[in-house]
């Protein structure tokens, strides 16, 4: 066997397991960076959401319809190294997308400085306006926030602009540069202009801060009033998409970023396949279950060293612009990396005669199947309320004062424990089935997000993360293993692959949608206490209504017979041996209460 190179298995394996390492560790250079970046850019919460919202919405759309287009024209392998060598370059377009503040400095510092004011205390803002005649002033110049240029910084704390600014408040102004690039940490200010009785200079005099609305800033321990939380609701700039600084940054990032996914979201499931029926020509499937634990590993080493290196090499790279084009460099160079293994990464020659509509076959079973149903929906909401804790959660760290090692290292550690409860997957859904499996890892997801929300330092978040291997880990195990069972015989894969892509992708898109626009009207922590909700409202609705349900007690016979020879041996005796009698239990006690 090992004399024809096709059906080396061990070198396929080993080829397979450096692949999964290398592009865990390349996915993780970007991907839980990525909303961060965003808003280094200056890109306000809803824009952001609408930007992860089309991301995930074309990983569900584009990834199955390349993997079919591949297999049946036999291009896996030239798909697997476009995908990979054209990624390098379309990560770094995003290095290009011009930032909202050009004057930003490498450390991340700001010239706009927010001031927290007690309670009843105004603060009086003197800007003086210098004289200037119709040469420094065209009667076409834009204004400053049109122009997009930084401007230059006052005495103040704030910049004063070039342009004239007759055609926009000044107030406008102060809460775009002391706000939008920083995100979540925004400082609105309502200001009343006290003029001095010169018409023709109407920002020469004092403005008055009557108002002050500051979330929880890194280090500092201000919460903004109800009064001045209802006045930054009014204040509406940061979806003023006719500032063309803004629009510019927003078109430029959707344009590289919807790029950049359609040449890299196909790349997993042509690899997935491509193995599976390379090992599914010798039988041994089952050697490809345990290949994800690679791929977590090389995320959490990846996440890891990004985020220390960011620290270190970010200024080197770049003295003015967002922090963070680090993330980028790292993503293409292990990107090249992967190009080189995927050269001799197993993919089949000899193609099986299959049926092309088994993902028609598999969304038709999941129709009229209510347990699929159910299912199904789970999985939307998982989705939806997974995607707010990708998008924002370092958003929420960054406000306390988090550095990129440890969110690094929060990540690293869900990871981590996923992969040793991982021994414990058959003991766990052999005893609480995978019913209670599903709710438990919905119960878990729930408590993480109320405690999110309730976040106090910048350390506080890494507890939480151990219940990742529950919320994720064990979660998932209990929904592939009833995808698998409730399957018919040829749907299994098709059906799993939905699961994971379409109803979760399209319910990250969602959530991430929804999200954006929830944290810009109300905040990070209600988006996170409002998805809390819908999961114990669902997780209730779930257990309620599994008792109902048609109770299915088939036996999966294609599993049966891929048993291992010991459990079919003729040498075993008793009933309790017998291989069907044990199939039959197992099937019984897992739909039973």
């Amino acid at each position: 066997m090992s004399a024809n190179p096709q059906w080396d298995i061990s070198r396929a394996l080993g080829v397979a397991k450096l692949f999964h390492l290398v592009c865990g560790a390349r996915d993780a250079c970007v991907a839980p960076f990525l909303t961060l970046y965003l808003r280094q850019l200056g890109l306000a919460a809803p824009w952001v959401g609408i930007l992860m919202g089309t991301k995930h919405l074309i990983a569900a759309v584009w990834a199955p319809v390349c993997a079919f287009l591949a297999k049946s024209y036999q291009k896996r392998r030239v798909l697997l190294i476009g995908s990979l060598l054209c990624s390098v370059g379309a990560s770094l377009l995003m290095v290009l997308v011009p930032p909202l503040d050009r004057d930003r400095s490498c450390n991340g510092s700001h010239s706009a400085t927010a001031t927290v004011l007690p309670p009843g205390v105004t603060l009086t803002v003197n800007v003086t306006a210098a004289p200037s005649s119709a040469s420094n002033h065209p009667a076409g110049a834009r204004s400053l926030l049109a122009e997009g240029s930084p401007g230059v910084s006052g005495t103040d704390g704030f910049r004063e602009g070039p342009g004239e600014g007759s055609q926009e408040p000044f107030s406008h102004r102060l809460d775009f540069f002391a706000g939008s690039t920083e995100g979540a940490r925004t400082t609105s200010r309502v200001l009343h202009p006290v003029t001095s009785g010169m018409e023709d200079t109407p920002w020469e005099g004092a403005l008055r801060v009557v108002g002050t609305s500051l979330p929880l800033l890194a280090g500092g321990t201000a919460v903004a009033s109800p009064a001045s939380r209802s006045a930054a609701k009014r204040n509406s700039w940061a979806l003023d998409l006719s500032l063309e600084g803004l629009r510019w940054t927003f078109i430029l990032s959707l344009g590289f970023m919807v790029f950049w996914e359609l040449l890299a979201a196909p790349l997993e499931q042509v690899a997935d396949d491509s193995l599976y029926e390379y090992l599914d020509f010798v039988d041994a499937t089952d050697r490809y279950r345990s290949l994800w634990i690679w791929r977590l590993l090389g995320m959490s080493a990846g996440v890891c060293g990004i985020a220390a290196l960011v620290g270190q090499l970010d200024c080197f790279l770049t003295t003015s612009g967002p922090r963070g084009v680090v993330y980028f460099y790292g993503y293409s160079l292990v990107s090249t990396l992967a190009l080189l293994v995927s050269i001799a990464f197993p993919v089949p020659i000899c193609r099986r005669r299959e049926p092309s509509y088994k993902m028609v076959k598999a969304l038709s079973l999941v129709g009229g199947d209510p347990h699929l149903i159910i299912l199904g929906l789970t999985v939307f909401l998982i989705g939806a309320a997974t995607s707010t804790v990708q998008d924002f959660l370092f958003w929420h760290m960054k406000d306390h004062g988090s550095s990129e090692l440890v969110m690094g290292f929060s990540v690293a550690l869900g990871l981590l424990g996923e992969i040793l409860l991982h021994p414990f997957r058959s003991p766990l859904l052999r005893k609480l089935s995978r019913v209670g499996t599903v709710g438990l890892g919905l119960g878990c997801l729930a408590g993480q997000l109320l405690y999110y929300s309730f976040l106090w330092s910048w350390w506080s978040v890494l507890p939480a993360q151990i219940l990742s291997a529950v919320s994720h880990g064990a979660l998932w195990w209990a929904v592939g293993a009833s995808t698998e069972d409730l399957a018919t015989p040829g749907t299994e894969r098709p059906l799993s692959s939905m699961f994971r892509g379409q109803f979760y992708g399209v319910g990250a898109s969602l959530g991430s949608f929804v999200g954006g626009f929830v944290v810009m009207r109300f905040s990070l922590p209600v988006l996170y206490q409002a998805c809390c909700v819908v999961l114990l409202l669902w997780l209730a609705l779930f257990l309620s209504i599994q008792p109902r349900l048609p109770q299915e007690r088939k036996v999966n016979y294609t599993k049966l017979l891929a048993m291992e020879a010991s459990d079919t041996s003729d040498s075993e005796q008793g009933s309790e041996r017998d291989w069907l009698v044990k199939a039959m239990k197992d099937e019984h006690s897992d739909w039973r209460g």
